[in-house]
């Protein structure tokens, strides 16, 4: 992995598991239900300063970051409910990259996406919690790739998501 790509995917880059177990399912679940925690632990005393560190050249900010995750992670948790609720719903994709740029995610104190985040997390996990195997084969249509994703693949990819935000977040930190 190139330098660049170390800075852009310091987790690594997404990576489907294929047939994760229930054990792997339950670390899943734990990741997404404590990231509210890692995160405010994360960012814990930072000014605004340093919150307008970006964590790579021509990176976001930490302040986006943060915004970004509650964007994100609402988006999720609401296609998580249509695909439970909804025979294979088609989803509506977001610019994510001109959600960073409005004004409240430039501006915006990040208390307000860290309590978003806690309830958001809170509710999500208990969901998530609640899924079985019918569920988790639930499927929504993500129409900018052209294909349809299961529960399970959302959970994977939420649990990376989490995981690679908050290495950006040190990432960036290491710069102080």
């Amino acid at each position: 992995m190139s330098t660049t790509d170390q800075l852009r995917f310091p987790v690594g880059k997404f990576m489907e598991t294929q047939h994760p177990d229930q054990a792997t399912l339950s670390s899943w679940i734990d990741i997404i239900a404590d990231f509210p925690n890692k995160l405010q632990n994360a960012v814990e005393g930072l000014t605004d300063q340093q919150l307008n560190q970006s964590y790579r050249p021509d990176g976001w900010t930490i302040r986006q970051v943060v915004h970004h995750c509650a964007d994100s992670h609402i988006n999720a948790y609401i296609r998580f409910k249509l695909a439970l609720t909804e025979d294979g719903p088609n989803i509506k994709p977001y610019d994510e990259a001109a959600w960073a740029e409005l004004p409240d995610t430039l501006d915006a104190p990040i208390s307000l996406s860290l309590q978003l985040l806690a309830g958001l997390h809170a509710r999500w996990t208990i969901l998530l919690q609640h899924l079985d195997k019918e569920g988790l084969q639930k499927k929504f249509y993500h129409p900018e790739h052209g294909t349809a994703f299961t529960l399970l693949l959302g959970v994977d990819n939420y649990q990376w998501h989490c995981r690679h935000h908050l290495a950006h977040i040190e990432q960036a930190k290491a710069y102080f």
